[in-house]
């Protein structure tokens, strides 16, 4: 729904503090399982990496220091990996106790989890191939290559994945598996860092990397990613057909990866020269300065283009996520994040009309041609539509189902049951409809999704009369279809540090490509994993065509010729979608190689509106030698949230608004000399009637007059207080907790509670973490007199839980300290006693000056009893 300049004022979130009895139920346990985090952990140390222009030497000697004041105070910890060059620091395998003591070691700079890294699974696999086709329509691509000459030529690509299938045709392999030699003519570096054993998220076993120095593809996403980039055979051609490969294989056969394993993968393919990387994969809701995040900035200092998939945890995503559940690495200051738009897709036509569809998994490929009558089972009111036995005569009929109340299965099954030749599913909510008909015994006709809006359409001229479906082998987009539009797996932004995520868009929802020969050769996949390669392949086509621009550059011409496009929730009403969704729009290949002028920046985060108007100066430079005037204008996209706060199983925003901010501009007309710049004054304003913490957005335009390149730069930002946004929130446990351990579950101690401090009997503190934070600090406090002890523990640049009601547990070992991590003074054991512990959240963004930015929970009473 729509709120139209809402008058409505939400309050702002005050900051909130709990005293020592916090209303919360006693002996109320949660499973220790529950509590998200683990074992694995990225060290950061103090000094800067070798790509800062530190060297490997006193890189190496820091290490050395660090291995050896850990065997010295007897902190326990395995070793995973050692980075370098783009990350100064480790991977290690810790328990909490180990972990307090690893914070506490001199040098150490600050800690992150590892966090493990999914990937999407097969949608649907077949040997035809026209849907990239369809997606290289969308962005330009084709005509890039067919107009322009283009083929991403004498460019590298680096594919951080699965590997790459090298026997498959599409990347010039033989076509039989196991018979073409590595490194290939195309796949011409890489590296197996994993094994096809490796599971990070697996048995022991399967978390040992097995690494060999062929990164043949047994997982099927790389293959698939890579082909998108640049197929070139098979009946294959991706978006630049001319580039070779580097290979950097993290994930085995089955299961997920690790973002260690993800920095090491980067340390390579620098290496290795790429000059483009792709990474279609992330971590999701993560700072700037997550690991694989500054990794991947500091590659673009060394003139790499980073490309990675903002994530897939939109509101019809599997884990929806919210605003802010922008991923690392693409939360990178300097990394081009990617969403997500459904490709152009196959169609049928009714009365005229056509109508896009995506094919169901699990049934055959709809026919690019022939004629069924149409018929339906139920109404758009109809809640179990199609979910018990069919009884009338369906034979040789096209069957109109709408969604709800059973499976995609049993509704094919009734339906082919009752004599249907093919089912049409239609949504009962807003987007796109992939489903699944996969089950035993298999569903032997054709069944496609479509709209709630084109499913409407269709049952009322059904109901109005004899309907005749008439398959078609054309593509369509919106308005025929949702190609075109943000896919509705497809992640907000924006990072916690208000800038904008994600920078741009291509197509990833519904996308064939390559696939291993040995799982049939082509797949359909959808996820921004597909949407970055499409923008890496993209880049590396105007690479060719403009072979000394540097990354900052790249990212101007693609987002300055961007398209922003309709909101997808319901693009009739002709809306732009979010800025912090869609980012710059839509790539266009022609228009960024072809570009006679860029604006800089090519992107502008507006900050926090209590701050008040931001001003930003914005410069655009004549490519052409001939003089170019541009008028400049605004246009708005729609704005959301606030996140809902500890309502349901996931986050979603509370509304979606049409509540422009105002821009104005120190001048309408910017004439620029021939080979010029010059500069043009732009002012926004939040509109006041806007929700409190919700995100606005739009676009500042700049349309030639005459001959020239349009423009548009995207801007966002935060309506309100940003400090305001709550951190610690109870949810229905009533958190935060102190508690014991024990039996795998913790127990709650509103109470207080005594411990030995030995065998894992240490206090624990759960909380919950409902948006990112810059710092969260523990002290600890002597009970009775008031006395600071020192700090237990702190905390950098954290992120929030992945639901409504997750938690996080924090541990003391009843050492504290003074000073900071990494340059700790007074590191000592507290004597038995009774103490209380101090939570301090220092809020995205905070002033640590200031009170109000702070939010604080102090524990019940802990005794600390040692034997």
């Amino acid at each position: 729904m729509i709120r139209t300049r809402t008058a409505v004022a939400l309050a702002a979130l005050a900051v909130m503090t709990w005293g020592a009895h916090a209303a919360s139920p006693a002996a109320m346990k949660v499973p220790a399982a529950a509590a998200e985090g683990g074992r694995l952990w990225f060290v950061e140390l103090a000094g800067a990496p070798v790509a800062d222009g530190r060297t490997r030497a006193a890189v190496l000697s820091e290490k050395a220091a660090f291995r050896a004041a850990a065997r010295a105070a007897g902190v326990k910890f395995k070793e995973r990996r050692a980075f370098d060059t783009l990350f100064n620091g480790f991977s290690v395998e810790v328990d909490t106790v180990n972990r307090a003591k690893l914070l506490r070691l001199k040098g150490v700079k600050a800690m992150y989890p590892v966090q493990l890294i999914e990937r999407p699974a097969v949608a649907q696999a077949n040997d035809s191939a026209p849907d990239l086709a369809f997606a290289l329509s969308l962005t330009g691509a084709d005509i890039a290559q067919n107009q322009l000459g283009l083929s991403g030529a004498g460019v590298k690509v680096g594919i951080i994945d699965t590997g790459i299938d090298i026997d498959h045709p599409a990347f010039g392999g033989s076509g039989t598996p196991g018979t073409t030699p590595f490194p290939s003519a195309r796949v011409v570096a890489g590296y197996d860092l994993v094994g096809d054993n490796y599971n990070a998220g697996g048995t022991p076993e399967q978390q040992i990397p097995v690494p060999d120095e062929n990164p043949d593809d047994c997982g099927g996403h790389g293959t698939h990613v890579a082909g998108i980039v640049g197929a070139d055979g098979g009946g294959l051609k991706g978006v630049a057909p001319g580039v070779t490969f580097g290979a950097y294989r993290v994930f085995g056969c089955a299961g997920s990866s690790s973002s260690d394993v993800i920095v090491e993968a980067l340390e390579r393919a620098y290496a290795d020269g790429m000059q483009v990387i792709n990474q279609s994969l992330g971590a999701a809701r993560q700072w700037p300065q997550y690991p694989t995040a500054q990794a991947s900035s500091r590659l673009t200092a060394k003139g790499v283009v980073m490309v990675a998939s903002t994530g897939n945890n939109g509101p019809l995503g599997s884990s929806p996520d919210g605003l802010w559940a922008a991923g690392a690495p693409g939360t990178g200051s300097k990394v081009i994040a990617t969403a997500s738009f459904d490709n152009a897709q196959r169609s049928f036509q009714v009365n005229g009309t056509p109508y896009g569809f995506n094919p169901a998994t699990g049934s055959p490929l709809p026919p690019t041609e022939g004629s069924l009558p149409m018929a339906r089972t139920g109404t758009t009111t109809t809640t179990n539509d199609g979910c018990n036995a069919i009884t009338d005569d369906l034979t040789g009929k096209a069957v109109l189902i709408r969604r709800g109340s059973c499976s995609f299965y049993i509704k094919a099954s009734n339906a082919q049951a009752a004599g249907a030749a093919a089912v049409v599913l239609y949504n009962n909510a807003a987007g796109a409809l992939n489903a699944t008909v996969a089950g035993t015994p298999p569903i032997a006709i054709p069944v496609v999704g479509i709209t709630a809006a084109q499913g409407a359409v269709i049952d009322a001229a059904i109901a109005g009369g004899e309907t005749m479906l008439n398959w078609s082998p054309e593509a369509v987009a919106y308005p025929f279809g949702t190609g075109g539009l943000i896919s509705g797996f497809s992640s907000f932004g924006m990072a916690a540090d208000l800038s904008i995520k994600p920078q741009i868009g291509a197509p990833g929802g519904g996308i064939l490509s390559s696939y291993p020969l040995e799982a049939g050769g082509a797949a359909v996949l959808s996820g921004t994993s597909m949407s970055a390669p499409h923008v890496a392949g993209g880049v590396a086509l105007l690479l060719q065509a403009k072979p000394n621009l540097r990354p900052a550059a790249v990212q101007s011409r693609i987002q300055n010729t961007a398209d922003p496009k309709n909101w997808s929730g319901n693009p009739d009403l002709g809306f732009l979608d979010h800025a912090f969704r869609q980012g710059a729009g839509m790539l266009d290949v022609v228009g960024a190689v072809t570009a006679t002028a860029t604006v800089s920046p090519s992107q502008i985060s507006t900050g926090e509106s209590a701050s008040g108007s931001h001003l930003q100066k914005l410069t655009v430079r004549n490519l052409s030698l001939s003089p170019a005037t541009y008028t400049i204008g605004h246009v708005a996209g729609l704005a959301a949230g606030p996140n809902q706060i500890g309502a349901g199983a996931s986050y979603a925003p509370t509304g979606y608004f049409d509540a422009p901010g105002t821009v104005t501009f120190s001048q309408d007309t910017l004439t620029i000399p021939p080979l010029g710049s010059a500069t043009v004054d732009v002012i926004i304003t939040a509109d006041e009637t806007l929700p409190d913490r919700a995100l606005y957005g739009g676009y500042v335009t700049f349309t030639p007059q005459g001959t020239g390149t349009p423009m548009s730069v995207p801007y966002a930002g935060f309506k309100g207080d940003y400090q305001t946004t709550q951190v610690l929130t109870p949810t229905a446990n009533g958190f935060p907790w102190l508690a014991t351990l024990a039996g795998g579950s913790y127990t709650n101690q509103p109470e207080g509670a005594t411990y030995t401090m030995a065998d894992g009997n240490i206090p624990y503190f759960l909380m919950h973490l409902d948006h990112l934070s810059r710092r969260i600090t523990l002290e600890a406090f002597d009970a009775v007199s008031g006395k600071a002890m020192g700090k237990v523990s702190q905390d950098e640049y954290v992120t929030r839980n992945s639901t409504p009601g997750g938690f996080f547990a924090f541990t003391w070992d009843g050492v504290t300290f003074r000073g900071k991590p990494g340059n700790p003074v007074g590191v000592k054991e507290v004597p038995n006693g009774q103490y209380v512990v101090k939570v301090s959240v220092l809020k995205a963004l905070g002033d640590e000056s200031n009170p109000a930015h702070w939010e604080t929970w102090t524990s019940p009473t802990i005794t600390v009893a040692r034997p």
